[in-house]
């Protein structure tokens, strides 16, 4: 078969024949239709996620969409190595195997099955969010903060408010379900200014995709400006605004913030493949969409790198 081949540390993949998979007691072989590409699936053929098993050639690839041997579309999750999903077939724990509605496309599914299961799961596993309070996306403009205000809309969000640094995909918002935006290209004064009155009204769930300082200074002007004993649950999940933060201990004592993180790890790997089979099936009702460009897997080698575009880069695979 046909397949994404990584063959050493840090190399690109090529597009070259590797034995295809045999059938497996409690796994699922699977024809692959698309595989959307994404930061782990980069980091584990780089060698540099705490996953990598330092074994080569592979496959590249976490997860896709394809269809089993019994004609089922389904969404499915780390196949069993050496195999990927950025291959013409593979093979994937049977379990870790989300039918899809049938009517959805197979590259919209690849494109929003991890983003839209990770603000999915943000919110209903970890804040147990509840229709009708507010949310704050801060971090709104990636893949997963634009599904995150969609979901929280689909889900009953009174209000939704959005954060983030792209002008054009933030005022984009406004036509997906955020009632308001908020600009991060300000200064730390201008900025608490602008959340002041949102939080003065009372924000329920933040959920923060960035961490570093704009997290800092929405949990001050949290504490500072809710409603006293107003409980505000504040879900961690990406740290691309820097790692760490300094955050005054009476910012928790003086208020009624609790500290949450979603991810692997926080959340069972069932409720997680719970939360896609949740965003997929609502993928049509609610509109569910994202920027996303399809590629040829055969043209694996020349997009591998393509990291400049904000569309979300889905290979589509050929039988």
């Amino acid at each position: 078969m046909k397949a994404a081949v990584v063959n050493g540390p840090g190399a690109t993949p090529v597009y070259a024949d590797f034995e295809a998979p045999a059938a497996a007691d409690g796994y699922a072989l699977i024809d692959v239709n698309a595989a959307a590409l994404s930061h782990v699936t980069r980091a584990k053929a780089a060698g540099t996620h705490y996953s990598s098993s330092g074994a080569f050639p592979f496959v590249a690839g976490i997860d896709g969409v394809g269809r089993r041997d019994d004609g089922t579309r389904v969404y499915f999750f780390a196949p069993k190595a050496p195999f990927g999903s950025l291959a013409q077939r593979t093979l994937a724990p049977a379990a870790n195997c989300v039918p899809l509605p049938d009517a959805l496309d197979a590259s919209v599914a690849a494109a929003i099955a991890i983003p839209g299961m990770s603000s999915w799961a943000a919110l209903v596993e970890r804040a147990k969010f509840v229709a009708g309070e507010t949310v704050l996306v801060n971090g709104a403009t990636g893949a997963s903060g634009q599904l995150a205000v969609q979901i929280a809309k689909h889900l009953g969000a009174a209000k939704v408010i959005a954060t983030g640094r792209h002008a054009e995909t933030l005022a984009a918002l406004e036509t997906l379900g955020a009632d308001c935006v908020i600009p991060l290209d300000q200064d730390e004064r201008a900025l608490s200014r602008a959340f002041e009155p949102h939080l003065r009204d009372g924000v329920d769930v933040v959920l923060d995709y960035l961490w570093g300082s704009s997290a800092r200074t929405l949990l001050v002007g949290a504490a500072t400006h809710l409603p006293e004993g107003h409980p505000l649950r504040f879900v961690q999940i990406g740290s691309i605004g820097g790692g760490t933060l300094e955050l005054p201990a009476a910012v928790l004592r003086a208020s009624a913030i609790a500290l949450l993180g979603s991810g692997i790890g926080s959340v069972p790997l069932d409720r997680l493949l719970n939360a896609v089979r949740e965003v997929l099936h609502a993928a049509l009702p609610a509109g569910l969409r994202i920027d996303t460009r399809t590629v040829p897997l055969a043209d694996v080698g020349a997009h591998w790198d393509d990291t400049g575009s904000r569309a979300r880069t889905v290979f589509t695979v050929a039988g």
